[in-house]
């Protein structure tokens, strides 16, 4: 179910999903809806809303995993810290949203599950026999993007040893946000496929995830043809649940080529012809899909790609962004993540 809900100076779009179990899941978009208040006016109306959402239609629920994305986190991410006294894991980011505002919110929660940090410092989130294991801030400041990727996945890898968990085994997927990403995206490469070499994680097993949904073979090619190591997409069923994320998708071929450059229309709709694809791999659609992130190269082509969402997937939960990726033809991309109701009698009810 989606729903768009206003607020003062703020408005949200929100997805829940509720098979009639216990556990209820809830994706949320928070968006300031001026952009002519300042940055902590903008902030208080976006957490604002947020305490709202939890005396309403939150009611129950708690936090899994909130992302900030700020304009200009020098100035920001302070004054989020401080006002944001939430427990779960948290990622502040400087993504600017790109309808004029300087902040916008995504939060991911749950309702009736026990949450807290574990002994890793991880924050973690349990019911029954499961648990997710989230963290949202780490970060490095070694002399260059090699070397601070090997840092920050030896410095996770403990991590997950003290929660007796592997990176092989456990993690399902994750974020790297770069700067200067055409320059830095290299050395993010070669730490990424080294460590996950020595962790037994290649093109003959799997890179994240523990079920690997494949690469849409009439769509997309392997990322391992040209030379970096994720998985397109990945799913993990529970008893009555199946978890499904897809990673950065863009406007490209079977054969790893940028289709349709310099025209935004035409890359949109193949980036969502490419997604499609993913999630049937699935057994998905967008309508399963919950929440979606969408990166943009040029600023300027915000008011076309808005219109485009808009006519497509209204109230449901999504944020347009500035961040050019990584190769310089791509002028949109898109992740998302997405949950179907399945039947898996071998496990415990989530």
């Amino acid at each position: 179910m989606n729903k768009r809900l206003e607020f003062k100076n703020a408005f949200s779009d929100i997805f829940m999903f509720d098979n009639g179990t216990e556990v209820k899941e809830f994706q949320v978009m928070i968006h300031a809806n001026s952009s002519r208040l300042s940055f902590n006016q903008q902030l208080e109306a976006i957490i604002g809303a947020y305490n709202q959402l939890l005396s309403d239609e939150l009611q129950g629920a708690s936090a899994v995993f909130k992302r900030y994305f700020l304009s200009d986190a020098a100035n920001q991410a302070d004054d989020v810290i401080v006002n944001d006294v939430t427990d779960c894991a948290k990622s502040i980011i400087e993504q600017p949203p790109l309808d004029g505002t300087k902040i916008a919110l995504w939060v991911y929660l749950m309702t009736n599950v026990q949450t807290g940090v574990g002994k890793s410092g991880l924050y973690e989130v349990r019911h029954g026999v499961f648990r997710h294991l989230w963290n949202g801030s780490a970060h490095n400041m070694a002399a260059n993007s090699e070397y601070q990727t090997r840092l920050l996945f030896n410095e996770y890898n403990m991590q997950l040893l003290e929660e007796d968990c592997t990176l092989e085994a456990n993690c399902i997927r994750t974020w790297f946000f770069v700067n200067d990403v055409d320059l830095n995206y290299g050395g993010v490469v070669r730490a990424r496929n080294q460590f996950f070499f020595t962790q037994g994680l290649t093109v003959n097993t799997h890179f994240i995830a523990s079920t690997g949904i494949g690469y849409a073979p009439t769509h997309l090619n392997r990322t391992s043809d040209y030379g970096v190591s994720f998985e397109r997409g990945t799913y993990v069923d529970y008893a009555d649940r199946r978890h499904v994320f897809i990673s950065g998708t863009a406007s490209i071929n079977n054969k790893g080529e940028v289709m349709y450059p310099k025209d935004i229309v035409k890359q949109t709709q193949r980036m969502w012809e490419n997604v499609e694809a993913l999630l049937k791999e699935a057994d998905c659609t967008f309508e399963e899909v919950s929440e979606m992130v969408v990166y943009l190269r040029d600023i300027a082509d915000y008011g076309i790609v808005k219109s485009l969402y808009e006519e497509r997937f209204h109230g449901k939960p999504y944020v347009i962004v500035h961040a050019p990726v990584c190769r310089p033809g791509w002028l949109i991309e898109m992740e998302c993540m997405a949950i179907k109701k399945i039947s898996n009698p071998e496990h415990a009810a989530f």
